[in-house]
């Protein structure tokens, strides 16, 4: 449980009631959940679609559904399930309704299945639904390493692009293994980089890393081509997110480019649907594993976010129950 603001010093173990589920409800006993950037920010208290503090963080699962509330839910107990949960799945057990949940095909392992949620979606739907990339096109990736980075960079070499990941040196055996020609972003500035090896730049960037790293992304890319920008890692204040956001809609247009924001919570909220159908298409190629970094006890969250912080981890943290 997150008990108040602070570091991940404030992640508490805490034993709380058994909750039935209501009408239109599971009950699910978690098996695997994702670590995720997102946990961060929660730890702030001010992240838009948490309740307020205290709660439980956990922003996607996989698990068993344990009971079922009145009506028809779809589903039945002992079945796994997997969701996007936002808040609340640091638990052993999860109490949320049916609808948010999808079923897991036996094929795919726990973990594997709660790796993918946020971090494939996210990347699914900037690559196909925002983006539109073909096969033949150019990408580069920032934060290339991390989870939604590492996800990216397989999704796009399924779908035929020529890809560059921007990284630390010690970061690029990871990014090549996936498919991407490293970037040591280290050595000079991303833009110039990226056009020698590009001249004429790269139709899409997608970016995690925000903030005055913007600049050289728009300045990465061939006229027309478009930078989508995700997470706020780099602009943590108000003055900071507005400089980036006028760098990403007005200063890419000025320049001849297109810039777009994707934050997957919002859209969830708005419509949930499109979450629901492209979940199901990644479990069906899953072929090839997650980049999987570390795994903790369920009730290790703690721990696990605490190396998250350090901001050294290569793909995905996932808490196994």
């Amino acid at each position: 449980m997150l008990t108040k603001k602070g570091g991940p010093e404030v992640l508490q173990v805490v034993e709380l009631p058994m909750e039935s589920p209501g009408a239109g409800q599971l009950r699910v006993r978690v098996k695997a959940a994702g670590v995720g950037a997102t946990d961060l920010t929660m730890l702030g208290g001010n992240y838009p679609f948490a309740p307020k503090i205290p709660f439980v963080p956990g922003y996607e699962t996989v698990g068993d559904v344990d009971a079922i509330g009145v009506g028809d839910s779809g589903f039945e107990l002992g079945q796994r399930v997997a969701a996007l949960t936002v808040y609340g799945g640091f638990a052993e057990f999860l109490v949320r309704g049916a609808v948010h949940f999808l079923p897991v095909p036996r094929a795919v392992f726990d973990r594997d299945a709660a790796a993918v949620i946020l971090n494939f979606v996210t990347s699914w739907q900037m690559i196909h639904r925002v983006a539109k990339v073909r096969s033949g096109q150019t990408a580069l990736v920032t934060g290339a390493a991390g989870g939604v980075g590492t996800a990216a960079l397989q999704l796009l070499r399924l779908a035929g692009a020529r890809t560059y990941a921007a990284a630390s040196a010690s970061e690029h055996d990871t990014v090549r293994g996936l498919g991407a020609t490293p970037i040591d972003y280290r050595s000079g500035k991303l833009d110039h980089l990226t056009r020698a090896l590009e001249p004429n730049g790269v139709d899409y960037v997608f970016d995690a890393v925000g903030g005055a790293n913007i600049g050289p992304c728009v300045g990465a890319l061939r006229r027309g081509g478009m930078v989508i920008a995700f997470g706020f890692m780099g602009a943590p204040g108000i003055l900071s997110k507005l400089a980036m956001f006028s760098n990403l809609f007005i200063g890419a247009r000025i320049r001849g480019r297109r810039g777009s924001f994707y934050g997957i919570s919002a859209l969830y909220r708005k419509d949930p649907v499109p979450p629901r159908e492209d979940l199901p298409k990644i479990f069906s190629f899953l072929e090839e594993s997650p980049c999987i970094a570390h795994s903790f006890d369920l009730l290790e969250a703690r721990r696990a976010v605490e190396l998250l912080a350090r901001g050294s981890v290569e793909g995905k943290i996932v808490l196994i129950g």
